[in-house]
């Protein structure tokens, strides 16, 4: 098993806050396999931690970079990829 990774840009227009992060987070933690996230080339956090995520300060418009290890990956990512770009700061 190989880790994957890839750089997404954050998409919540007030990066992620409580909301967000802990959706985020909760996401990560469902997946099954370790999953980091790190800002920019700063060191690479557990994504399943809300505390961790809020820590690093993440705002709109931020790059960061996802590290999943494990079977389904690519497809975690995907997921992890689609939170991260959604804006869930519009209002409903």
């Amino acid at each position: 098993m190989t880790a994957s990774s890839r750089t997404v840009r954050v998409g919540s227009s007030h990066g992620l806050h409580a909301r967000p992060a802990k959706l985020f987070a909760q996401t990560a933690k469902d997946a099954g396999i370790p999953v980091t996230i790190a800002k920019d080339s700063g060191k690479p956090v557990n994504a399943a931690s809300i505390l961790a995520v809020v820590a690093l300060g993440i705002d709109f418009g931020d790059h960061v970079v996802l590290t999943a290890d494990g079977e389904n990956a690519e497809a975690v990512l995907d997921t992890l990829t689609e939170v991260l770009t959604t804006d869930h700061d519009e209002t409903a």
